[in-house]
């Protein structure tokens, strides 16, 4: 198989398989939250008819139905987050790569991310959460500490599964 061939295929798996939220958002400011959602289908070549319905009932799934035609300058850190959430879930990805997804949080929308999170994992996503914050890293099952990008330490975390 060829480099090229090699790189295709993992940007394809990328693409539809896996979903990424990033710590500071990356929405598009000139678009709204509809359209912000919309835009890992677009690039899959998926009709408007079909990538706007998507993207408004994933604008509900993360309680943002209400906003739709907001623009991200016009919504808060958590409000922002949300669609960053939804917007990865767009293709229905088989699992969530999300790096800091609560360092721009007040503690409260921080809760509520973190159960929109553990609903996402209980309906049989994988998720795998980067994160600095010990509050974040106790829900998970499972905690793999890294220091200066080696494995210190790989352990369940028997508490998670009881809080889930």
């Amino acid at each position: 198989m060829t480099s090229r061939k090699c790189a295709t295929t993992r940007s394809e798996v990328r693409n539809r398989q896996i979903g990424f939220v990033f710590q500071s958002f990356n929405l598009i400011p000139w678009l709204t939250v509809v359209e912000n959602i919309e835009v890992p289908l677009f690039y899959q070549g998926i009709p408007r008819s079909q990538r706007h319905p998507r993207s408004r009932e994933l604008a509900g799934l993360v309680g943002l139905g209400a906003r739709l035609d907001h623009r991200p300058s016009e919504l808060s850190g958590g409000q922002q987050q949300r669609v960053a959430i939804a917007r990865s879930l767009a293709n229905d990805p088989l699992m969530l790569l999300a790096d800091e997804p609560t360092g721009n949080l007040d503690s409260r929308t921080t809760e509520e991310l973190l159960d929109l999170i553990d609903q996402l994992h209980r309906q049989g996503r994988t998720v795998i959460t980067v994160t600095h914050e010990a509050n974040v890293a106790a829900r998970c099952k499972r905690v793999i500490r890294l220091r200066d990008g080696q494995v210190e330490s790989d352990e369940p975390n028997e508490g998670a599964a009881q809080t889930r």
